[in-house]
């Protein structure tokens, strides 16, 4: 029986050519392969060209055999992630609740970094000594509005000094202890300061009465204040320096004027004690100790400075009469010539 005689013929005739075109085109892939890896012995412009050619034909031949896998892989993967939604829903939900939460930790981290340069860069005019500190809870004490805290004497801190934030001024200290110390806020109603505006340079004390603005008294001048104008402290007294924010200028509800604190911008944790006591701190000591004597006039007679008299000295000596301690400087009086002829 023939080739074509048997029920398979038609059948086979188209897998030999099949298997020959294959078995052709995978000798010729495998003699590019290697001649692409074979290492030449000669530096030769033939093998140079023979290299480029194969890389031509198996660029094309590699892509068309890659092609079903690839379109393959597309499609199981369309078919997965449409089966697969709804877990993929679930898990992406998830992922986004606790990336939440690690984006408010972020952002209460990145809040307390500006917080802690814009203290390690608060300055003054002249600069000043300062502590830093944190204010750990609410004082139950004789005041109303003060806080604690968690710094005290071994900082350097003694009341009276200027407690601020990085926003403005908080209060002054009004009790120093090893370890903590009290600070008695600008609400409080025991609180006096003495201020300024800044923009007439008119003086006032802001006093506290509990509430959250603290009202501005003893304005002098003829409209003196502004809504909106800045309030600084003035350095009357020598209480505080000159020159430190304390707030805003507004009207109240009462028809009186108050001051929004600028130090209420944010939450008053972390504070910078001021280490001031007098101006003498902000001025030339050793200036204001040095005695200078004018220059004598011309023409004068020209005597020592006297020396100074130390104090145990002045305070030991006894009392002198002024009659007898002038007596033996007083010289008698000359006698007037006697007259020719007179009786003596």
């Amino acid at each position: 029986m023939s080739l074509r005689d048997n029920p398979l013929g038609e059948l086979r005739v188209p897998l030999t050519w099949t298997a020959g075109v294959i078995f052709i085109v995978v000798l010729i892939a495998s003699v590019a392969i290697l001649l692409s890896h074979r290492r030449e012995a000669f530096d030769t412009d033939a093998y140079g060209h023979s290299r480029t050619l194969s890389d031509r034909v198996m660029a094309p031949v590699g892509d068309v055999l890659s092609t079903p896998g690839r379109l393959t892989g597309e499609g199981v993967d369309g078919v997965r992630g449409y089966f697969f939604a709804v877990s993929e829903n679930r898990r992406l939900k998830a992922e986004l609740k606790n990336m939440r939460q690690w984006r408010d930790v972020a952002i209460a981290l990145k809040d307390t970094n500006q917080r802690y340069q814009s203290l390690l860069g608060l300055k003054t005019d002249p600069p000043i000594a300062m502590a830093s500190a944190r204010i750990v809870s609410d004082s139950r004490g004789p005041f109303a509005n003060s806080r604690l805290a968690n710094a005290g004497s071994e900082a350097g801190i003694k009341p009276g000094n200027p407690v601020m934030s990085e926003n403005g001024l908080v209060g002054r200290v009004v009790g120093v202890t090893d370890g903590v110390s009290r600070v008695l806020l600008l609400t409080d109603v025991a609180s006096r300061t003495p201020v300024m505006i800044d923009r007439t340079n008119a003086r006032a004390i802001l006093t506290g009465d509990g509430g959250p603005n603290p009202k501005l008294e003893y304005l002098r001048g003829l409209d003196p204040v502004k809504s909106g104008d800045r309030v600084l402290t003035s350095g009357d007294g020598g209480v505080f320096p000159r020159g430190l924010p304390v707030g805003v200028a507004v009207k109240g509800l009462d028809g009186r004027w108050r001051v929004v604190l600028a130090s209420d911008r944010a939450a008053v944790d972390y504070v910078r004690v001021l280490l001031f006591q007098d101006f003498t701190q902000v001025a030339r000591r050793a200036g204001l100790d040095k005695i200078e004597v004018p220059p004598p006039t011309p023409g004068a007679s020209t005597l020592p400075p006297p020396e100074p008299v130390p104090a145990t000295a002045t305070a030991a000596a006894p009392a002198v009469p002024v009659a007898k301690a002038v007596a033996p400087l007083a010289k008698p009086a000359p006698k007037p010539p006697a007259k020719a002829g007179a009786a003596p």
